[in-house]
């Protein structure tokens, strides 16, 4: 998938987890994050009865609350960011239209969640390593066990989803979209000078 390799190779990303970037722009990247997750989680909130998704929903996938207190972390270490960048709030107004879209939403469900329990976790560990800290990195800890059995899991369940062709369509849709603005997000990031 092409707007993966693009998402996974952007020289933002790259840069942090190499060393060569910044705390500053681990926070910035943060903070572009939490109103993401925001409406992701609202989103499926209003949805969770469906049948198309509920067999995927966990409560312990959601990453609105280690967001906040990561920010407040950083915050108390002085460092903050209040710039969102305009792929940021594409993202957002994209998620809060999935409201109404669980097909759409799915596919935005396993990009976040699943990139998160995987490059998200190598993410951390680069940055521990190359940074030098312990806090402010609570969203890249799941309440999981065991990682690798989870994804597997939430695979099974995602390929046992009801859903139609057209559904399938959209889910794949939306999880190339997700994959779109994440790249677009970190060259927004780049452009507004956050290393």
């Amino acid at each position: 998938m092409v707007a993966h390799e693009q998402a996974e190779n952007a020289s933002f990303i790259t840069r942090l987890m190499n060393g060569d970037g910044t705390l500053d722009g681990l926070v910035a990247l943060l903070r572009q994050s939490l109103p993401v997750y925001e409406a992701l989680e609202d989103a499926c909130r209003g949805v969770g009865g469906d049948p198309r998704l509920s067999a995927i929903l966990d409560p312990r996938l959601d990453r609105t609350a280690s967001l906040r207190a990561d920010l407040e972390s950083h915050r108390m270490q002085g460092r903050s960011c209040d710039v969102l960048v305009p792929a940021t709030e594409t993202y957002v107004a994209e998620l809060r239209a999935c409201a109404t879209d669980p097909a759409a939403l799915i596919g935005h469900h396993y990009v976040r969640y699943l990139g998160d329990l995987s490059g998200g976790q190598i993410i951390k560990t680069m940055v521990r390593r190359h940074y030098g800290i312990e806090t402010g990195l609570s969203f890249y800890d799941f309440d999981v066990a065991k990682p690798k059995v989870y994804k597997d899991g939430y695979r099974a369940a995602l390929d046992a989803l009801p859903l139609s062709e057209a559904d399938r369509g959209s889910a794949l849709a939306a999880a190339t979209r997700a994959f779109e603005l994440n790249h677009q997000i970190f060259l927004d990031l780049e452009a507004h000078g956050i290393r």
